[in-house]
């Protein structure tokens, strides 16, 4: 499996939801699958079927965090001296040509993409587009609406 890149921040989430599934979410599944039991016949307990089903979710996603974690790139992007080239974990002012909206983005792994937070992932079309450019620089964008034009104002690494 090819490494995987994490901001230290995206790792740290990635760490907690793995010890929520394994000392809380876990448990409790075990828990509610003994009681499924108790009541007698497994072949027509919706309970039990629930359970099970909930316990494979959990297991399946205890075992892509745990390979997810073991293949980490982890990044720190304060410790990174790209000469003020957008790469991975670098935040990035950016003003929309045609609007003039302006907008702060962190590049990061797919992983910890959320646009909501202002956080877009390495592989979307606006970070690959932005990759490799600096400040003052124009990354031109393949957008569903057409191609949208962004003049990078700033590349910060923190």
């Amino acid at each position: 499996m090819a490494a995987i890149p994490l901001t230290s921040r995206g790792a740290e989430r990635l760490k907690q939801e793995l010890h929520r599934l394994k000392t809380v979410e876990r448990p409790a599944v075990i828990t509610a699958i003994a009681d499924a039991r108790a009541q007698g016949d497994l072949s027509e307990n919706a309970e039990y079927d629930a359970a099970k089903e909930k316990q494979g979710f959990i297991e399946g996603r205890i075992q892509e965090l745990e390979a997810k974690l073991s293949n980490a790139q982890i990044i720190n992007p304060a410790e990174l001296d790209a000469g003020g080239r957008i790469v991975f974990g670098a935040t990035v002012d950016l003003e929309d040509l045609e609007s003039s909206e302006k907008v702060t983005y962190q590049v990061v792994g797919d992983d910890e993409a959320d646009i909501r937070a202002n956080m877009i992932s390495v592989s979307s079309p606006i970070a690959r587009a932005l990759i490799g450019k600096s400040a003052g620089d124009v990354a031109e964008v393949q957008a569903p609406s057409g191609i949208r034009e962004y003049e990078v104002l700033d590349v910060k690494y923190i």
